[in-house]
């Protein structure tokens, strides 16, 4: 679904709340209530409250302030007098972020080929950049329901690339630690890509990763790398082709230019969109470059899809994503 669509169809947070219901509940309302388990809109209630205003204590103001308190559709258990709403345990619950807002977010996201950066995503919603930690935090959020499940099968080339220089260059200080930056790559001829992080690119990093996301009766395409070479005839005898880029990049099928151009996609993103990518970050950037890859010619179930992870998955607290760099894995 384009960004005009979604503007157009979620103008309104009642649009986007019958939305997330049908997503939600495709077979009937069930209920939340933690004994309960009542499935059947027969069995709710459905109404909206009024708006109106609480006192709650204020930390910037040191006192208690009357804030508003918009209203909500609701809906309420005829067996258990529960009573939840559309985004009640989700991503969605509680959020200052207008519906609306979110649904244009995640379809800006999804649009971008090369990615779209917090302060853009801002500029593009007619959000103060002041707001620009909000909305870096729900661009995170949106990422973390981009997930790539399945095994790669067929013809699956593989290669790693660097996000910065291998070696310093001149005027510039020495690194104090090489290849925390390498992501291996995995694609399928024709059909999904998998970009992960790794720790350097070593066998003992690059091995695992391969064999978890590779079927054992595909075809491994590489470079003349040792670690490729030695990975070949351990898992794949028989089933190895290797092309050496001293002497050319193709001859015939024997080439890797597949993930070669997934590797400057991503790269164009993180070079001239994002700017800079933390390493404790860099798996999520991963996740969104391959999950709009995979999907880039089904806009519309995109949309749907991701909706759904936002949905279903866990809340990404704002702890967790600002907490201290760890190791990649």
């Amino acid at each position: 679904m384009h960004t005009i669509e979604v503007t157009k169809r979620f103008a309104t947070k009642e649009a986007c709340l019958e939305y997330l219901a049908a997503l939600r509940w495709p077979d009937g309302v069930y209920c939340m209530g933690k004994n309960c388990g009542v499935m059947g809109n027969e069995h709710f209630r459905k109404f909206t409250t009024k708006e109106t205003k609480r006192q709650r204590y204020s930390k910037k103001e040191g006192k208690k302030v009357w804030v508003r308190v918009p209203s909500r559709t609701l809906y309420e258990c005829r067996e258990c007098g529960y009573q939840f709403a559309a985004t009640t345990g989700t991503i969605f619950h509680d959020s200052h972020l207008a519906l609306e807002k979110w649904f244009q977010a995640v379809a800006l996201i999804l649009e971008a080929k090369k990615g779209i950066s917090a302060l853009q995503v801002c500029r593009n919603l007619g959000i103060p950049e002041t707001n620009y930690k909000a909305i870096w935090y729900l661009c995170h959020r949106i990422r973390e329901a981009m997930i790539e499940a399945g095994i790669l099968s067929g013809v699956v080339e593989a290669d790693e690339t660097y996000l910065s220089p291998r070696k310093p260059r001149k005027g510039f200080p020495k690194r104090k630690k090489q290849g925390t930056d390498v992501v291996l790559g995995m694609v399928e001829r024709g059909g999904k890509l998998k970009l992960i992080p790794v720790a350097d690119a070593k066998m003992t990093s690059i091995e695992p990763e391969i064999v978890k996301h590779v079927s054992t009766d595909a075809t491994l395409q590489t470079d003349m790398s040792l670690v490729y070479s030695t990975l070949g005839r351990k898992r794949f005898p028989g089933r190895h082709r290797m092309i050496d880029h001293i002497m050319s990049y193709g001859q015939g099928e024997n080439h890797t230019n597949h993930i070669e151009n997934a590797f400057s996609l991503l790269k164009r993103g993180v070079y001239g969109t994002y700017h800079h990518v933390s390493i404790k970050h860099l798996r999520r950037y991963c996740n969104e470059f391959s999950y709009r890859f995979n999907r880039r010619g089904e806009q519309k179930g995109m949309f749907e899809e991701t909706m759904r992870g936002l949905l279903r998955g866990q809340p990404l607290t704002y702890k967790a994503l600002t907490a201290s760099e760890t190791a990649v894995s």
